[in-house]
């Protein structure tokens, strides 16, 4: 995406972003707690954020915005979307909010290592490098002494591999307007979700039937909080390049370590920030690196004083 020269404005919703989605983690967990249904809970999130988004794209992009150029990866992208969705919230029945949020930081790093694979992107040791640096500050989160869930753990790390799907198809659908793929996610988790819904329908209806007016709008707000975050991201990468943004990715960490302490009290122990410490460094030195890299390639390629 091309830089902007508004790249504050773009830092400031990105970092609007990372509190709205960190609230969405935090509803999500809130609402599990309760005994919702972890599939009316998704479906509910998928099937709002497919109604706002069309009710907001539609009149104003016209039938154009349904239209994909990517439609197997747009697929693949949604299908991943909506299991990591459900991962991540089976993860916070188990870990505190901002443990499992730094977990899920591993998903960029391994979509950087498999992306030589995948993209046919060339091959770079300073990107294993992070990746592994990465790996080392998860292991120091997950050490054992820190009470953290086993199975909580495991499902940590299978959200930020379906995470890394994610990534990998989000950059196939790189041509597509970012609007039509905000559709393509809610419409296509709406679709996945819905056949389970329903063969769970009877324990679903008997669950949410025993909710309150306030816990139904919490329930209701994870589509809204959710269309949001996108959008805030999409208005940021709009306004600023990826390269200046992608540090400040890493400050969702900070909103959903207070969001965890205003909440329930948890608040990471100082071994434990060590290790977050090690995550955020490694992502975002590989960042800074990426974006030399970027730079001198472009200075490389661009015509010399004196040349024609």
């Amino acid at each position: 995406m091309i830089a902007s020269p508004r790249p504050l404005l773009g830092i400031a919703l990105l970092v609007c972003a990372m509190w709205v989605l960190s609230g969405l983690d935090a509803t999500g967990k809130f609402l599990l707690s309760i005994e919702v249904p972890l599939i009316a809970l998704t479906w509910t999130r998928y099937a709002l954020h497919m109604v706002i988004c069309l009710a907001l794209f539609l009149p104003a992009r016209g039938a154009r915005v349904l239209h994909s150029r990517f439609p197997r990866a747009q697929i693949a992208r949604g299908c991943a979307v909506a299991c990591a969705t459900m991962l991540f919230f089976s993860t916070l029945r188990y870990l505190p909010l901002a443990e499992a949020s730094a977990i899920n930081f591993l998903a960029p790093l391994l979509t950087l290592t498999v992306a030589p694979y995948l993209l046919k992107e060339k091959p770079s040791a300073a990107r294993w490098a992070a990746a592994g640096i990465a790996f080392v500050g998860v292991l120091i989160i997950v050490r054992p002494g820190a009470g953290l869930h086993p199975i909580g753990t495991l499902l940590g790390l299978a959200t930020a591999c379906t995470m890394c799907v994610q990534h990998v198809s989000t950059r196939k659908i790189a041509g597509d307007d970012p609007f039509t793929s905000l559709i393509w996610t809610g419409a296509l988790g709406t679709l996945l979700l819905t056949p389970i819904l329903l063969w769970q329908l009877d324990a679903v209806g008997a669950a949410l039937s025993r909710l309150s007016v306030t816990q139904w709008v919490l329930l209701i707000s994870t589509g809204v909080t959710g269309s949001i975050g996108h959008l805030l991201q999409i208005m940021a990468y709009r306004n600023a390049a990826a390269s200046t943004l992608a540090p400040f990715i890493y400050l969702q960490i900070l909103s959903a370590a207070g969001l965890g302490w205003l909440i329930w009290g948890h608040f990471p122990d100082q071994v434990t920030w060590i290790g977050i410490g090690v995550i955020c460094a490694s992502g975002i030195s590989i960042a800074a690196y990426e974006w030399h890299n970027v730079r001198r390639l472009r200075r490389t390629r661009s015509p010399q004083p004196g040349t024609t």
